[in-house]
């Protein structure tokens, strides 16, 4: 399998390549510049293993949520490239790749939240398949962190920028469900090529012009009041 993902949906920009079961990438927090970065990370991955773009099997990218411009771009850049190449695209949650991370750390359960603004986050609760892959636990929403659904259970491990924005209200609202959190981790292309690896085994693949971005908000910013 030979597959190349890109993840721009927060200030961290990043491309991965994976070939054959391994896995390089470049990542880079830079807010901001993921239009101007994108691009050489993914041609200098190629560059650096002989591959050319028609000989991957197909592209990846982190679908959203997250900041619209940055999601705008990666669902740009893919759809482009794609229909460039003529290759297949899979669609991977941001908010599975961020909860990936936390599960590679050990944990079995992992509630991912990015800080969406407006007083609200991007939330999802995942937990970890046979291969110890990210799945979803009910649906991925936007939500005020005071109502963020009860998860059953406890020993859930939360990462994301969602709970440095939020955290005091997130733990209230959780309680002792909660076993710890991570605010300084951002999704990252390498969980989002390895979670494509999955999903395009299971028939998951998508054309480019299918390969569209999820916002799950529809306003960009606050009703100026009145």
């Amino acid at each position: 399998m030979k597959l190349l993902a890109i993840e721009t949906a927060t200030e961290a920009c990043s491309a991965a390549l994976w070939l054959e079961g391994a896995l390089a990438d470049r990542h880079e927090l830079a807010p901001r510049e993921h239009a101007r970065l994108i691009l050489p990370m993914m041609d200098g991955l190629l560059a650096e293993a002989g591959v050319r773009l028609a000989d991957l099997d197909a592209l990846a990218f982190g679908r959203g949520p997250g900041a619209f411009t940055g999601v705008r771009i990666a669902a740009a850049v893919i759809q482009g490239a794609a229909f460039g190449a003529g290759l297949p695209v899979v669609p991977v949650s941001t908010l599975a790749a961020l909860a990936q991370q936390g599960l590679d750390r050990g944990n079995t359960r992992v509630l991912a939240a990015l800080d969406a603004r407006m007083g609200e986050v991007y939330w999802g609760a995942f937990e970890a398949d046979a291969e110890g892959l990210a799945v979803p636990v009910g649906r991925e929403q936007v939500i005020a962190p005071e109502a963020v659904p009860m998860p059953l259970g406890d020993g859930w491990y939360g990462i994301g920028s969602g709970w440095g924005a939020y955290g005091d209200a997130l733990r209230t609202r959780l309680g002792g469900r909660l076993g710890g959190f991570d605010a300084a981790s951002f999704p990252s292309a390498r969980e989002v090529a390895r979670l494509a690896v999955r999903d395009f085994a299971a028939g998951l693949a998508v054309s480019a012009e299918q390969a569209l971005p999820v916002y799950l908000r529809d306003k960009v910013a606050e009703k100026p009041k009145s």
